[in-house]
C-alpha cells in the first residue's frame, strides 16, 4: 500500500484538506495527517481538524510522498516549519511525490525543490516561486511534483495525486463511484 504524509498547519484551507485525505483514503492509500503542534488543528475558515499523530512521530523514510494543503496562514506556517522543509527535500532528493496546493507551494519553492520545474500556485503566490516555470493552470503534474491552484481545484488535484501513486485505473473507478447519475 503507498503512504502519503498530509502536514496540517493552523490556518489551513479545509476544503484542499479533507478533500485530499478523503480520495486518497477511498483510493486504499494510506494517508497519515501529522500536525506541527496541537492535535486540533484549526483551519482558515474555524474548521477543527484532528490531526492522526505529531510531525515529530513520524519517520518519513516509510512514507510514498508528502501532500500540502494550502490557506492562510497555513502555507506560511508549513514554509516556515524546518521539519516540514526537511521531510519535502528528503522525498523529493528519493524521488518520491512532493505535491502543493494553493499557496502550499511556496513551501515546496523553499525547499528549493521547484528549481527549473513547471508548478502553479494560488493567483498572486506565483511571484513567490521564483525558481519555477510558473504555469497558469489548475494543476500542474512536472515529473514527482504536483501543484495546484486553489480550492475550486482541490478534487481534481487529489485525483492527479492518485494517478501519480496508484495509476489511472483506481482514478477511473473513483470518478465512477463519485459521479454516477442519482
Amino acid at each position: 500500500m503507498k503512504k502519503i504524509i498530509v502536514p496540517l498547519a493552523q490556518g489551513l484551507e479545509e476544503i484542499e484538506a479533507i478533500t485530499a485525505v478523503d480520495v486518497l483514503r477511498r483510493a486504499d492509500i494510506g494517508v497519515t495527517t501529522v500536525s506541527l503542534g496541537d492535535l486540533k488543528v484549526k483551519g482558515a475558515h474555524d474548521i477543527i481538524i484532528i490531526a492522526d499523530m505529531f510531525i515529530d512521530e513520524i519517520d518519513v523514510d516509510g512514507f510514498d510522498g508528502i501532500l500540502l494543503p494550502g490557506g492562510m496562514p497555513g502555507s506560511v506556517n508549513l514554509r516556515d516549519d524546518e521539519r516540514v522543509i526537511n521531510m519535502v527535500k528528503s522525498l523529493d532528493k528519493d524521488g518520491k511525490l512532493v505535491s502543493a496546493i494553493c499557496a502550499a507551494p511556496i513551501v515546496l519553492e523553499r525547499a528549493g525543490v521547484l528549481k527549473g520545474r513547471k508548478a502553479t500556485s494560488y493567483p498572486g503566490f506565483g511571484e513567490e516561486m521564483p525558481s519555477c516555470n510558473y504555469v497558469d493552470d489548475r494543476v500542474v503534474v512536472d515529473n514527482n511534483t504536483i501543484t495546484g491552484k486553489g480550492p475550486g481545484a482541490a478534487l481534481e488535484f487529489a485525483f492527479e495525486v492518485v494517478d501519480y501513486l496508484a495509476g489511472e485505473e483506481m482514478v477511473n473507478k473513483l470518478k465512477g463511484e463519485m459521479f454516477t447519475d442519482f
